[in-house]
């Protein structure tokens, strides 16, 4: 996201290095199996979590261990732009407010493209004017794909699933601080319902991130194939 702010801190660090240890002996051990294959992380959380900060400190960990990274935040598929966004809301009372509010057809497009070393086109919100740029990525250029969002474990053929164990609740100093919505009686409502399709993600991951960012292995993941693809579809 365009003019984003990241409060990145030691924690993030730490996490990250856990997690790009793991990366890298999944990833040399699929390419063994699967010449140039190409892994994907997702990192799902609820807002103010730290997804953003964790993902960024992944990608700079495993650049310097010679991996080449690439993020993608699922915060740029919403179909509906930011300034435009609570408008469409409140005409359907926050009826849809959740994971279909991605346009997962165009995320599924993106990582197939990155799975197939393709060009391609991706969207890139502007958090000033609340609008939705578009860039071009270069995927044959990337290893690995970080994949942070609420919903990014919904994300089939993630090949690890990361959850950030922290509630909206909890992370109230963090949203105020990045400032990319407004803390009123409306984004509240929109966090509880948030909440709910966030937190049934969670069985899916391979990985918690806890309240104090240790990080440790679920205890029973489940199989992030339900469903079909996606978990728009």
């Amino acid at each position: 996201m365009l003019g984003d702010v990241l409060l990145i801190s030691e924690k993030h660090i730490a996490a990250a290095a856990v997690i790009a240890e793991r990366v890298i002996i999944e990833l040399q051990t699929l390419q063994k199996e699967h010449s140039g294959h190409k892994y994907i992380v997702a990192i799902s959380g609820e807002s103010g979590s730290g997804k953003s900060e964790l993902s960024h400190s992944l990608a700079v960990r495993l650049k310097k261990e010679g991996v080449r990274p690439k993020i993608l935040h699922t915060d740029n598929y919403y179909r509906i732009p930011p300034s435009e966004r609570l408008a469409w809301r409140l005409a359907d009372n926050f009826e849809h407010v959740g994971v279909g509010e991605y346009d997962w057809d165009l995320l599924k497009s993106n990582i197939a493209d990155f799975r197939s070393d393709r060009q391609s086109l991706m969207p890139c919100v502007d958090i000033v004017s609340g609008e939705i740029d578009r860039l071009i990525t270069d995927f044959s250029k990337a290893d690995v794909l970080v994949v942070d969002g609420l919903y990014a474990l919904g994300i089939r053929d993630a090949d690890l699933c990361v959850y950030i164990d922290l509630t909206w609740r909890e992370t109230k100093k963090n949203q105020t601080l990045r400032g990319k919505e407004a803390n009123d009686t409306y984004r509240l409502r929109v966090l509880e319902k948030e909440h709910d399709d966030i937190s049934a993600f969670r069985y899916r991951a391979h990985l918690i991130v806890g309240h104090d960012y240790s990080v440790t292995e679920s205890l029973d993941p489940g199989d992030a194939a339900v469903e079909g693809d996606y978990a728009g579809q």
